[in-house]
């Protein structure tokens, strides 16, 4: 299991999503370019000395991100978090070798980025609001994933 961030805008969220996925011990794809340099003191603040556990690989596009994906024997899925998805994170089957995929907190993704997905997951809020926290939706589908798959760490 994997997170990938698409271009993100905010270095907070960022270093709270580096955290949780050190905390889990999932490895993260930063998809550049990223709206702020990686040395941000917001993004170190969030955090925190735990930056140092995580396994992050950094891609300069989309497009050299998805050739290294693609490139291996059965390539693993790209799961898209997204308000357009078509399944809920609850009823999506995912697999120990899924990629998830969560956009820009500004734009989200571009069409063909969503048209690469190999499956598009929504997670369900209440009607009339717009959209949780990236870092927040990135815990419980992450969560819903690895609980899915058994791949909470052990305590």
């Amino acid at each position: 299991m994997r997170l990938a961030l698409y271009q993100p805008d905010i270095p907070q969220n960022t270093g709270t999503i580096l955290r949780l996925a050190a905390c889990l011990g999932v490895a993260v794809d930063l998809i550049e370019p990223a709206g702020f340099d990686m040395r941000d003191k917001t993004l170190r603040r969030a955090g925190l000395d735990y930056l140092e556990h995580v396994e992050l690989k950094r891609h300069e596009s989309f497009e050299t991100f998805e050739k290294e994906r693609l490139a291996g024997p059965g390539p693993p899925r790209l799961v898209l978090l997204t308000a357009r998805g078509t399944e809920t994170h609850v009823r999506f089957r995912f697999a120990a070798s899924d990629i998830l995929l969560l956009g820009r907190e500004s734009a989200g993704v571009p069409d063909a980025v969503h048209d690469a997905a190999d499956a598009r997951v929504r997670i369900p809020i209440r009607e009339g609001l717009r959209s949780l926290n990236i870092a927040v939706a990135a815990a419980l589908a992450l969560g819903e994933a690895l609980r899915q798959t058994n791949g909470l760490p052990e305590s």
